[in-house]
């Protein structure tokens, strides 16, 4: 005698819960330290990490999340570029689309759109069709909002030609005063 059992509980065979499913975790692709990440979407990334510092131009064809330092211009024309919390640039920037997370110190041109998150810090000029700022976020310099397909033609360079190529001082003779 069962002192728990609902009436008619007996009657019928005893049916079991199905066990919950759980997806497993995919791991990167390629071995560890291959320098590829899956994006979100699972798109292959590629990743500069937070203790490569590069001095010079850094050109790819695919999308990138950048957590090192660089030195010099960062151009993905196609594609997205991240530059992660702990990520430092010390140029111009051109891609897609940009999100910033870390710093940039330079001019940033985007054929999309640029993200500034919380973090992120950028001493330069913008231009992008869309701007996406956070709250927190700081952004230094000149923002110009463009439509996509004149993007190709604008160069912060020649925005402010006077800046980019200033002549430089000539040294005047020294100038005696005579008494």
């Amino acid at each position: 005698m069962a002192l728990w059992k609902n009436k008619g509980e007996g009657d019928a065979p005893e049916q079991k819960p199905e066990p919950t499913r759980v997806s497993s975790f995919a791991p990167p692709a390629g071995p560890i330290g291959s320098g590829e990440r899956r994006h979100p979407g699972g798109i292959e990334m590629a990743n500069i990490g937070k203790s490569i510092s590069i001095k010079g131009d850094v050109v790819g064809d695919e999308d990138t999340i950048l957590e090192g330092r660089v030195e010099g211009r960062v151009s993905l024309r196609n594609f997205h570029l991240t530059i992660g919390s702990n990520g430092d640039v010390q140029g111009e920037v051109s891609a897609k689309q940009v999100t910033v997370i870390g710093k940039i110190a330079g001019n940033v041109v985007a054929s999309e759109r640029i993200e500034v998150r919380e973090t992120g810090r950028i001493q330069g000029d913008l231009i992008a069709p869309r701007l996406t700022v956070a709250e927190g976020a700081i952004i230094n310099g000149a923002i110009t909002m463009k439509e996509a397909g004149s993007l190709s033609q604008v160069r912060p360079a020649e925005k402010k030609p006077e800046l980019a190529h200033a002549p430089t001082p000539v040294p005047s003779p020294a100038i005696q005063k005579v008494n």
